[in-house]
């Protein structure tokens, strides 16, 4: 007879066991990471989707031009003090008026030829034209002339878009709006923004306060280096070029790795902008995502930055644009051309 358990030539081998497979735990490994990815970018968008207030109709701007080629975006500073306690109105420098007014006008537009940004003066003198009220659906004449920031003011954002469309004949295809406490917000939850200040600023207004030179800007300072206009010999134009140049530094700036592949950091700036970021109803996250990246790529030198073009001074203090270069720049824009015109001031 054989040995009891444990020994001898009797005893049952034990079997040997399977050797790993590894490209089997590989092939597991790899489409957990990819489902994993998918469903975070996923929940990332229906998350960011949620938050876009679409509050602008679009539709209800009558008489509109026709559509050319590319994408021309309209990009709103307001005043809008939404949000902002008694403290923080007192710490951004920004007052308590009600309501609120344009504090910077942008058109982006977007194409195959390079991206341009374009500053409009709040002062510039236009027509403002016949249009249907946003809110009561009437037809309402005329206005006459007047500086450009009264188009929002006495009907908000559908009779901005109007008033820019009938003075220069560029179809505006999107807007997006900012006010003051998204705007600092933005900043701070990026880390602040390194700009180089081309002059040293003061201004009790705005609360500026700057030396000339390299400098890394918060949320309170980026305000009011943006809203100051005092203290330039250009005045509205100088500060139309500093608005330019700083969210062109901040789109540079947000979209770099260190944002956008940190959640802990991509997450907090999201939410700072699209909790305050006021849009056209057919704005979709592409279409946001479009305009931050053409504005990322005209401080890059991939684009134009200028100011609408000035032929000089009219009534209550107001800037005429020239006609002329308007309508060449409003022909390169529709047709998606290179442009060649420049703004004399």
């Amino acid at each position: 007879g054989g040995r009891g358990p444990g020994g001898g030539p009797g005893a049952a081998s034990s079997p040997a066991r399977p050797r790993p497979n590894w490209r089997r735990r590989i092939m597991v490994g790899s489409l957990v990471l990819v489902v994993t990815v998918v469903g975070v970018g996923v929940g990332t968008y229906f998350w960011a989707d949620g938050k876009v207030r679409r509050e602008v109709d679009l539709s209800k701007v009558i008489e509109r031009p026709g559509g050319g080629k590319g994408t021309n975006y309209l990009i709103v500073g307001s005043d809008s003090r939404d949000g902002l306690s008694k403290d923080e109105k007192k710490k951004l420098h920004t007052g308590s008026a009600e309501g609120k007014r344009t504090d910077s006008m942008m058109i982006l537009h977007t194409g195959d030829n390079g991206n341009t940004m374009i500053s409009l003066p709040r002062d510039s003198w236009v027509r403002i034209p016949s249009f249907k009220g946003s809110q009561s659906g009437k037809l309402f004449p005329a206005k006459g002339h007047n500086k450009l920031n009264a188009a929002y003011a006495m009907d908000g954002p559908e009779l901005l878009v109007r008033t820019i469309e009938a003075n220069t004949g560029l179809h505006i295809d999107h807007y997006a709006e900012i006010g003051f406490a998204g705007f600092a917000d933005i900043v701070d939850a990026v880390g602040g923004v390194e700009i180089d200040i081309p002059q040293d600023i003061k201004d009790r207004d705005s609360g500026a306060d700057f030396k000339k030179g390299k400098q890394t800007l918060d949320g309170q300072q980026a305000l009011a280096f943006v809203r100051n206009r005092h203290g330039y010999a250009a005045g509205d134009l100088e500060r139309t070029k500093n608005q330019q140049r700083f969210l062109s530094a901040l789109a540079s700036q947000t979209a770099t790795p260190s944002t956008v592949l940190n959640p802990f950091k991509l997450y907090p700036v999201m939410g700072a902008g699209l909790d305050t970021l006021i849009v056209d109803k057919d704005m979709s996250l592409f279409d946001l995502a479009d305009m931050f990246w053409a504005m990322k790529g005209v401080t890059g030198g991939g684009g134009t930055s200028m100011n609408m073009p000035i032929s000089g001074n009219g009534p209550q203090s107001s800037l005429l644009w020239d006609s002329g270069k308007v309508k060449q720049l409003v022909n390169e824009l529709s047709n998606d051309q290179k442009v060649t015109v420049t703004a004399s001031r």
